[in-house]
Protein backbone atom coordinates (compact mmCIF):
# COMPACT_ATOMS: atom_id res chain seq x y z
CA UNK A 1 0.00 0.00 0.00
CA UNK A 2 1.33 3.79 -0.43
CA UNK A 3 1.33 6.50 1.29
CA UNK A 4 -0.30 9.69 0.28
CA UNK A 5 2.82 11.46 0.83
CA UNK A 6 4.96 9.21 -1.71
CA UNK A 7 1.97 10.00 -4.34
CA UNK A 8 1.75 13.75 -3.90
CA UNK A 9 6.49 13.27 -4.13
CA UNK A 10 6.04 11.19 -7.18
CA UNK A 11 3.52 13.37 -8.96
CA UNK A 12 5.69 16.50 -7.96
CA UNK A 13 8.78 15.03 -9.91
CA UNK A 14 6.55 15.07 -13.04
CA UNK A 15 7.20 17.14 -15.70
CA UNK A 16 4.46 20.00 -16.36
CA UNK A 17 2.77 20.39 -19.62
CA UNK A 18 4.35 22.58 -22.12
CA UNK A 19 2.44 25.10 -23.66
CA UNK A 20 1.67 23.69 -26.42
CA UNK A 21 0.49 20.39 -24.64
CA UNK A 22 -1.68 22.74 -22.98
CA UNK A 23 -2.98 24.65 -25.94
CA UNK A 24 -3.35 20.68 -27.64
CA UNK A 25 -5.55 19.34 -24.36
CA UNK A 26 -7.56 22.45 -24.63
CA UNK A 27 -8.70 22.11 -28.57
CA UNK A 28 -9.00 18.92 -28.16
CA UNK A 29 -11.08 18.71 -24.86
CA UNK A 30 -13.33 21.79 -26.84
CA UNK A 31 -14.00 19.04 -29.66
CA UNK A 32 -14.42 16.13 -27.45
CA UNK A 33 -11.58 13.78 -28.65
CA UNK A 34 -9.02 14.00 -25.62
CA UNK A 35 -7.28 10.90 -25.38
CA UNK A 36 -6.63 8.84 -22.23
CA UNK A 37 -3.38 9.13 -21.96
CA UNK A 38 -3.47 13.03 -22.42
CA UNK A 39 -6.35 13.34 -19.83
CA UNK A 40 -3.90 11.17 -17.32
CA UNK A 41 -1.64 13.48 -18.11
CA UNK A 42 -3.49 17.16 -17.21
CA UNK A 43 -5.19 15.84 -14.29
CA UNK A 44 -1.78 14.22 -12.92
CA UNK A 45 0.31 17.15 -13.41
CA UNK A 46 0.76 20.77 -12.78
CA UNK A 47 -2.23 23.12 -11.85
CA UNK A 48 -5.74 23.47 -13.58
CA UNK A 49 -5.32 27.27 -13.76
CA UNK A 50 -3.49 27.12 -17.38
CA UNK A 51 -6.54 25.01 -18.21
CA UNK A 52 -9.50 27.30 -17.06
CA UNK A 53 -7.40 30.23 -18.52
CA UNK A 54 -7.40 28.49 -21.63
CA UNK A 55 -10.41 27.43 -21.86
CA UNK A 56 -12.06 30.59 -20.87
CA UNK A 57 -10.24 32.66 -23.93
CA UNK A 58 -10.79 29.86 -26.37
CA UNK A 59 -14.22 30.58 -25.57
CA UNK A 60 -14.02 34.28 -25.85
CA UNK A 61 -12.37 33.88 -28.81
CA UNK A 62 -14.89 31.35 -30.75
CA UNK A 63 -17.82 33.82 -29.74
CA UNK A 64 -16.12 36.61 -31.08
CA UNK A 65 -15.17 34.65 -34.49
CA UNK A 66 -18.66 33.59 -34.85
CA UNK A 67 -20.06 37.40 -34.00
CA UNK A 68 -17.47 38.75 -36.82
CA UNK A 69 -18.62 35.81 -39.52
CA UNK A 70 -22.42 36.13 -38.73
CA UNK A 71 -21.78 40.20 -39.63
CA UNK A 72 -19.87 39.32 -43.06
CA UNK A 73 -22.21 37.00 -43.62
CA UNK A 74 -25.38 39.36 -43.29
CA UNK A 75 -23.58 42.25 -44.49
CA UNK A 76 -23.74 40.10 -47.46
CA UNK A 77 -27.13 39.78 -47.87
CA UNK A 78 -28.37 43.52 -47.13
Amino acid sequence: MQEPDDNRDRQERLPRPTLFQVIQSILAAAFGVQSQRARERDFTRGSPLPYIIGGVVFTVLLIVLLIVVVNIVLSGVG
